[in-house]
């Protein structure tokens, strides 16, 4: 039993990859420099990108807080 060799978590037994990763493999001969590109488009981000995805979690924590904190409050002046 040896691992894949692209993702090295799967174990396979007759090839040097795992199915999924001569699936990516398939289409790398495929599409070539396309799939890189791909990649690094919809997968890398830039640190502006970053910044923006953290702020948004931080607004959406903020929303869920605030969301709990008037639910208490309504559960209090019901009593």
């Amino acid at each position: 039993m040896f691992s894949c060799s692209l993702c090295e978590k799967e174990f396979v037994f007759t090839y040097s990859l795992c199915p999924k990763c001569r699936r990516v493999k398939h289409l790398i001969s495929l599409y070539d420099d396309k799939v890189y590109s791909t990649l690094e488009n919809c997968l890398v981000r830039n640190e502006e990108q970053i910044e923006n995805k953290e702020n948004l979690q931080i607004k959406k924590e903020k929303k869920q807080i605030e969301n709990v904190i008037e639910t208490r409050s309504k559960k209090k002046d019901l009593k």
